[in-house]
């Protein structure tokens, strides 16, 4: 595996590579999730390169920028081992030389959900991923699904734009308890990473609400809330939303529908979603 800190060492190397490259950006401290995503990257491309940055633009004054797991050796070795082809790991001043004055602004739905309560974050996650594709240039790109609305902000920017880009969402991954797998989850305590897994057990009871045809969405977002604040979360929301854009469902028969959820548990900010289907099932 290749690992270039400068963008024109990059380039050159890209230059030598076979022609269809597929991208994995990343911010580090790996985790299982983020090898099945370099392991499914290898199918749709010829190259596959990942990318680890902490990106200062994305966090707000009150988030975890300064104590975000900084893990670079045993990434390394853990993105050799998934058959990484190139590494880009720039430094901050190598990604922003001088103050980043141009940004990508996405529409007013960034303000919703985890928008709401991060705000600026959105713009932040779209102008460093549009200059790393610039960077990169790839024919494909891949984002967990556990980030649900940042895969659509991305998604939404590559077409809009009309970047010659494909975007693949990959499934969430999980631990053995349901858990979705992120960087965050070590901030959690041992007491904190047993009461964890409540997050995903309540998507799935309203997911499974929902596709058997409760359509009290209202109230199962307030008991779902309720339930995790009992329990020691401090829950910023819990949502059903439509898949295609993330607005709120009209009514009981606007579907396809996604289930979201962001909540603290001691210093951990953990988010998690689940598809319901159209027609009946998850």
């Amino acid at each position: 595996m290749q690992i270039h800190s400068s963008i024109p060492e990059l380039r050159s190397a890209l230059q030598q590579q076979r022609r269809r490259i597929a991208f994995v950006p990343t911010m580090g401290n790996l985790h299982a999730g983020h090898i099945a995503l370099m392991q499914e990257a290898r199918a749709h491309g010829d190259t596959v390169v990942a990318s680890v940055f902490v990106n200062r633009l994305q966090f707000g004054p009150n988030d975890d920028f300064d104590r975000y797991p900084r893990t670079f050796e045993a990434d390394c070795e853990k993105l050799l081992n998934a058959g990484v082809d190139l590494l880009f790991a720039p430094g901050e001043n190598e990604l922003y030389p001088e103050p980043q004055e141009y940004h990508v602004e996405p529409p007013a739905s960034q303000n919703q959900l985890d928008g709401t309560f991060r705000p600026g974050h959105f713009r932040g996650v779209a102008t460093v991923v549009l200059k790393l594709f610039n960077i990169v240039q790839p024919q494909v790109a891949l984002f967990g699904k556990k980030d649900y609305q940042q895969l659509m902000v991305l998604r939404n920017m590559t077409r809009q734009l009309a970047l010659p880009i494909e975007i693949v969402g990959s499934e969430t991954v999980r631990a053995a308890d349901g858990l979705a797998l992120s960087s965050r989850n070590g901030y959690l305590s041992p007491g904190e990473r047993a009461e964890a897994p409540r997050l995903h057990r309540l998507l799935q009871r309203i997911a499974t609400a929902v596709a058997t045809g409760d359509a009290d969405f209202a109230g199962l977002e307030t008991d779902a809330a309720a339930e995790l604040d009992r329990n020691g979360w401090r829950t910023d929301y819990v949502a059903l939303r439509r898949q295609a854009d993330l607005q709120p469902p009209r009514g009981a028969d606007d579907r396809p529908l996604v289930v979201l959820a962001a909540s603290r548990l001691g210093n951990a900010r953990l988010i998690d979603n689940i598809e319901i289907a159209a027609c009946g099932g998850r």
